[in-house]
């Protein structure tokens, strides 16, 4: 063979170089590992944005929707929007949504400020969209209602909730309690497919 390619004047590899080296594998995958980290940590900061996008939404149509009720609508007779079947009515409600628990203010004005560190706790490993919609309504809505425990009357951590969505033969409720219910089904739904926040799919 080093005849042959000496008289064709093709020089003989050297050890340990060129063709005759083994693949180093390892090598590819330490190289594609940083742009993989970057491209989660990427994808981690819009699903970040996501849920901060939906959460100041919900928090501010609730906001306006409760100044505009007290502003044009407490103390004056319901409006009835579809008959008698759905009317815009403003309450007072120191208890949870849909006036569960009205004994209870200080404790739940607890339990909303709890929610929102643990949405701040499992939004530093969120990657999944699905998931940052859902704790995006949920951290809205509990924004929305621990404004009112701030800052409304009779007190800080004890104001009363501004209510006015009245279906018949319903509880009256606001937009944050919409929003809290309906991130609360999309979480139960989303882990009965299996998906976890950060994004994985697990069957049980």
């Amino acid at each position: 063979m080093a005849e042959a390619e000496r008289i064709t004047g093709t020089p003989e590899p050297e050890p340990g170089t060129g063709a005759d080296s083994p693949v180093d594998s390892t090598a590819g995958d330490a190289a594609d590992a940083p742009a993989e980290a970057e491209r989660g940590a990427g994808r981690g900061k819009r699903r970040i944005a996501a849920l901060l996008l939906v959460a100041c939404v919900v928090y501010l149509l609730d906001l306006g929707s409760k100044l505009l009720v007290v502003a044009k609508l407490e103390n004056h007779e319901p409006i009835q929007v579809i008959g008698t079947l759905l009317q815009f009515s403003v309450i007072r409600n120191r208890g949870a949504a849909f006036s569960i628990g009205e004994a209870l203010t200080i404790f739940l004005t607890i339990i909303a400020a709890a929610v929102i560190l643990v949405i701040a706790r499992v939004a530093r490993k969120l990657y999944s969209l699905p998931w940052a919609i859902a704790l995006g309504l949920l951290l809205g809505g509990a924004f929305g209602n621990l404004t009112d425990r701030i800052f409304r009357s009779p007190g800080v951590f004890e104001g009363a909730v501004v209510d006015f969505i009245a279906p018949a033969h319903f509880a009256v409720f606001n937009l944050a309690d919409s929003a809290i219910v309906c991130g609360g089904i999309l979480i139960v739904i989303l882990s009965f497919r299996g998906l976890d926040p950060d994004g994985t799919l697990h069957k049980d």
